[in-house]
């Protein structure tokens, strides 16, 4: 009879603890957030142009100290005083500074990060972890094509800045409105696309599926970094499927889900519902 394999449980990353150094708006709904100071040092670029971390955020009525010992507050705290975190996208890192940036879509009080970096203030405590992320830009691929909603913008412009500036591609973003596009320093060859749901709520359109079916395909080898709300990925998904793209050549992952808070979706990514790929 054989052994049964024990898995082992997953190591919780260490807690950086930065202070904030400025905020800027980019847009009417995106905030960006730089840190830094001296708990930079525990922090280690991945050199992935899609690298994240994990936010935590505390009730600040509880005046819990960084790093947070969320094992030993179980047993203190009830689960709704417990810390919870949420996936953001470093937006750039500069070593020399001892900085990182992040930006933060904002949409008023909706949510729970978006208004915390839209009242955040030189010295407020940034606690993180991370960073994780697989993504960069192949320098071999014959093309590129880029696509996502607010939430990827991060991500998006990291990966242009950091492509050959020979390389050429498409890059598909949806945004709200003409106001919340950003300038994207993308290498000549590449077209950039707006596309405007207006006054639909971000998650609801089929926008971006449908630009990307709708697009010229290049001739070669394309690598694909598709990322946003999980419905529209899914849909992605099928048109790259139909386009032949091996999925060695995909980075195709959901950033957030209609309805749903982080905890629940990042709960359904075991479950089918939050499965983008089939298999």
């Amino acid at each position: 009879m054989s052994t049964p394999t024990v898995q082992a449980p997953r190591r919780s990353r260490p807690q950086i603890v930065l202070d904030v150094v400025e905020t800027t708006w980019l847009t009417p709904h995106m905030v960006r957030v730089v840190a830094g100071g001296p708990g930079f040092a525990a922090f280690t670029d991945n050199a992935s142009t899609d690298a994240y971390v994990k936010i935590f955020f505390a009730k600040p009525e509880l005046g819990l100290e960084p790093p947070y010992d969320v094992a030993a507050l179980r047993e203190t705290l009830p689960p709704a005083d417990l810390p919870v975190t949420r996936t953001y996208t470093v937006r750039w890192v500069d070593v020399a500074a001892q900085q990182l940036a992040i930006d933060f879509v904002v949409h008023g009080d909706e949510g729970l990060a978006g208004p915390w970096a839209a009242a955040a203030q030189p010295g407020d405590r940034l606690v993180l972890a991370g960073p994780g992320g697989m993504y960069a830009p192949d320098p071999t691929a014959d093309w590129h094509l880029l696509a996502g909603d607010d939430a990827a913008i991060p991500a998006i412009a990291a990966a242009l800045e950091a492509m050959p500036r020979d390389a050429v591609g498409q890059v598909f973003v949806e945004i709200g409105t003409e106001a919340d596009a950003q300038p994207l320093e993308a290498p000549a060859g590449f077209t950039v696309t707006w596309l405007l749901r207006g006054e639909a709520h971000a998650g609801t359109t089929t926008l971006l599926p449908d630009a990307v079916h709708g697009t010229e395909w290049l001739d070669g080898r394309v690598q694909v970094f598709a990322h946003g709300e999980r419905e529209a990925m899914k849909a992605l998904r099928r048109v790259f499927a139909d386009r032949g793209v091996p999925r060695d050549d995909l980075s195709l992952s959901g950033y957030w889900a209609l309805g749903r808070a982080e905890d629940r979706f990042q709960a359904e990514k075991r479950e089918p519902i939050g499965q983008i790929f089939e298999d």
